[in-house]
């Protein structure tokens, strides 16, 4: 894998940058790899150098990444100021439901479109869905869409004023309850102890609505790396990112060990990875 600096921002020039337009939509989406399809959804406050690291191991491992540019400068550095402007904007959107439980964010239809694309143009069992911070629940309400195999909740933020809140409607959350019994599947999720973003009541409020088929991983506050980019330093008060702004990429840490079981889930879902499949032909719009 090339080395890129986790200080200066990425040029993902090693991915391809499609123009995707789905219900009427048109989004940029950064895509590399071969095998079947990934979608790594950013956290805020967008594809930083350390969201990028983490598509990578997601791509060398044998799958096709799916990147999408939600929000923010693609690439960008998390810088303090800049990452609060798009906190903002962000918040504000009709796309997203930053505020009020049980209500789901509209951008997610998007996103199970993509998927279907996706798995239309990759092939194999289905589609892994990752969502990271203000994008974490997507993962689960992307599970509506039947391509989507392998959901990744890591550290699901939404709603921010609602500890224990769930960024899903009721209908929603009984669907894809039902699903994940019917074909016995599983929702991965990861959180540090202390996060006080995403809380102990919030996962305790997925294991009520999904039971044993919401398989929690909390992480010590120790195992966070101790100099994330600087919006995190400024805004993020606790260990919050496990799979990028506070992961420590030094063999035995808990953050790299949470990293290789979500690549394992992807591999025990997806099926191993190809890599040496064939490129997938993703057209550039969709209906």
């Amino acid at each position: 894998m090339p080395a890129h600096g986790l200080d200066i921002d990425d040029p993902l020039d090693d991915f391809t940058p499609h123009e995707i337009t789905l219900l009427g939509t048109t989004r940029r989406v950064h895509v590399s790899g071969r095998g079947p399809a990934v979608i790594v959804m950013t956290e805020m406050p967008g594809i930083s150098p350390q969201v990028a690291r983490f598509a990578r191991w997601v791509r060398e491992a044998g799958f096709t990444v799916y990147m999408p540019s939600l929000f923010g400068r693609d690439g960008a550095v998390p810088a303090a100021e800049e990452g609060a402007a798009v906190f903002r904007r962000v918040c504000v959107s009709a796309e997203f439901r930053a505020f009020g439980a049980n209500v789901s964010s509209p951008v997610t239809q998007w996103l199970r479109a993509l998927a279907r694309q996706a798995h239309q143009a990759c092939g194999g069992p289905g589609v892994g869905a990752i969502g990271m911070c203000f994008t974490g629940n997507f993962a689960l309400t992307m599970m509506l869409e039947p391509a989507v195999l392998a959901p990744v909740l890591a550290q699901p933020s939404l709603p921010l004023d609602d500890p224990a809140g769930l960024e899903i409607s009721p209908d929603d959350l009984h669907a894809v309850r039902q699903r994940l019994d019917r074909e016995d599947l599983s929702v991965m999720a990861y959180r540090f102890a202390g996060d006080r973003v995403c809380t102990a009541q919030r996962f305790a409020a997925y294991a009520q609505a999904l039971g044993d088929r919401f398989v929690a991983r909390v992480l010590p506050d120790s195992a966070a790396h101790p100099n994330p980019p600087p919006f995190f330093q400024r805004y993020v008060p606790t260990p919050h990112s496990v799979l990028t702004a506070h992961l420590i990429d030094t063999a035995g840490q808990p953050t790299l060990a949470a990293r290789d079981e979500v690549l394992a889930f992807l591999a025990h879902r997806l099926g191993a990875g190809a890599a040496g499949a064939a490129a997938p032909a993703l057209p550039e719009s969709a209906p």
